[in-house]
């Protein structure tokens, strides 16, 4: 069966992710000695928050169909099969993110989970992107997608330095 998620319930989910990625940078940062890393973990930490405000304030804005269901789901499966997708990301639970930091042992493990997060966001926000109904949410969408594509890029650069 294929769904087709209005874009509120795709922002929710969303600001939980950014809300873990934040969580995740600022501990991890704390975790690490390596001040190149630091600062990329701080300076990530703060994309998260913009990145919440912006869905935030797109959330708000958009029109009342959008929070609207696109079919009918007599049985809720529609957001059970939203909350799976979610689920599957690796820090979609404030509970998980901790349990992925107590396995960080170095900086290498610590920049390896950071890019797990965020191939995690880039796959499941393209999966969603599709499936999300009105031009805006997509084109938002759209545009985290590459702020997260940016993010991964830096992460890997870095594990690279370090060899």
């Amino acid at each position: 069966m294929i769904f087709n998620f209005n874009a509120a319930e795709i922002f929710d989910v969303a600001i939980k992710i950014e809300e873990n990625g934040k969580k995740f940078y600022d501990t991890a940062k704390g975790m690490v000695d390596d001040p190149e890393v630091k600062a990329l973990f701080a300076d990530l930490g703060e994309q998260e928050i913009g990145h919440k405000e912006r869905f935030q304030s797109l959330k708000k804005q958009l029109p009342p169909e959008a929070s609207s269901p696109t079919v009918f789901d007599a049985e809720n499966e529609l957001n059970a099969y939203l909350k799976m997708m979610a689920d599957q990301h690796v820090f979609v639970s404030s509970e998980s993110v901790d349990k992925q930091l107590a396995g960080v042992k170095d900086v290498k493990s610590a920049l390896k989970l950071a890019i797990e997060f965020e191939k995690d966001s880039v796959i499941f926000f393209l999966t969603v992107q599709d499936a999300t109904e009105g031009s805006k949410g997509k084109a938002f969408i759209g545009e985290l997608v590459k702020e997260e594509q940016e993010h991964l890029r830096r992460l890997t650069m870095q594990l690279r330095k370090l060899g």
